[in-house]
Parts: C-alpha cells; sequence; structure tokens
C-alpha cells in the first residue's frame, strides 16, 4: 500500500479529470447543437461526465496541493511546479464557475454560447497537463529512480540490430560450414597419403 501511495495520488486522479472535462463538455456541445430526440440522452450524458470532472478536478488539485509541499525539488523545478499549480487553480476555478452556471440552467438544453466558452477552460486544462507532463519528463519530479547512463549508451536502431544479426549469423554458418568441411579434408588428406604411399610401394618393386 506505501508503494502505491508513493509520491502521491495526483497522477492518478487527475487522468480521471482530464477524459471527463474533455468529454463532458463535448457532449454538451453535440446537445447544443442538436435538436432530435437523442438530444436529451446526449445532454444527461454531457452532464454527468461534466459532474464527475469536476469532482475529480477538485481531488487531483487537493492532491496536487499535496504533491506541491512534499516532492523533492531543487529551484528550477520549484519555479515550474509553481507556474503548473497557478494554472491549475485557474482552471479549476474556470471549470467550477461553468459547473454553476450548468447547474442554474439544468433544466434546460445548453445554449450554444455556453458550449462555445466552455472551450476555454477546455483548452486550459490541455495547458495545465502539458505542463504538469513537463514536471515528470523535464524535471524528474515524484520519479523514485532512474537508469544510469552508463558507457555508450543503449542503441534502438532497428537496421543497426538487423545489420548486428546478420553478421551473427554469418558467423554461425561459417562456422558450421568449418565443422562439415573439416571431415571431408581430413578424409581427403587420408586417400592422398594412402596413394602417395601406394606409389612409392609400386615403385620399390
Amino acid at each position: 500500500m506505501t508503494a502505491l501511495l508513493e509520491p502521491n495520488l495526483h497522477p492518478l486522479i487527475v487522468h480521471f479529470a482530464i477524459a471527463l472535462l474533455i468529454t463532458g463538455p463535448v457532449f454538451l456541445m453535440i446537445a447544443a447543437l442538436r435538436r432530435d430526440s437523442q438530444r436529451d440522452g446526449i445532454q444527461a450524458a454531457g452532464d454527468w461526465m461534466f459532474v464527475l470532472g469536476l469532482v475529480s478536478a477538485l481531488a487531483a488539485l487537493g492532491a496536487g496541493l499535496q504533491a506541491y509541499y512534499s516532492v523533492t525539488h531543487d529551484g528550477p523545478s520549484h519555479v515550474a511546479m509553481t507556474d503548473h499549480r497557478n494554472w491549475a487553480f485557474m482552471t479549476v476555478t474556470l471549470f467550477v464557475a461553468f459547473g454553476a452556471w450548468r447547474y442554474l440552467t439544468r433544466h434546460q438544453t445548453p445554449p450554444v454560447l455556453f458550449a462555445v466558452l466552455l472551450l476555454i477552460p477546455v483548452i486550459m486544462l490541455g495547458v495545465t497537463g502539458w505542463k504538469g507532463g513537463h514536471l515528470v519528463y523535464s524535471y524528474g519530479l515524484g520519479v523514485s529512480s532512474l537508469p544510469a547512463a552508463t558507457g555508450d549508451g543503449h542503441d534502438h536502431e532497428h537496421a543497426e540490430a538487423h545489420a548486428l544479426t546478420g553478421d551473427a549469423v554469418s558467423d554461425v554458418q561459417h562456422g558450421a560450414d568449418a565443422e562439415l568441411r573439416a571431415p571431408l579434408e581430413h578424409h581427403k588428406d587420408h586417400e592422398l597419403t594412402e596413394a602417395e604411399e601406394h606409389d612409392h610401394s609400386t615403385h620399390d618393386h
């Protein structure tokens, strides 16, 4: 259980928020544009995903703040982490404001203006998520260990790997051919020796 919680649950929770706060607004936008019998079902699905996304976003924000004050970091990573936190605050605040707007008009079809303006926090969510990934991949925050870069490194070039494999196969084939030729050559040498001895004995007589 300790390993599951290290360093915190923020990376786990935030992905639910990202998925729901993208798909929910998309469904609400579709519902705002449709005028057929399927609109009510799409609208209900969008509302539920939007609500669950808001709950996940608030939970992710709390876990993110816990990470902000507990994850080991240096000066440059602290600046990047603070920037990510500030974007998260603005994004979640804007989503909550749109959530309140939607709650007040929950018995109505989402207006097109609401659906279009909802794209603003969705875009901000993408920026916030990118900044969060930047903390991990560029600064290594929250990473327990990294592989030590020693020696010449590890190359994944398939062409070179194929060439090396081909050379290895050639060596094996060359060795196998040599093993097959060795008994034949020994047999030929033995026949030549017997022929020479026979010639010598003939000349002596």
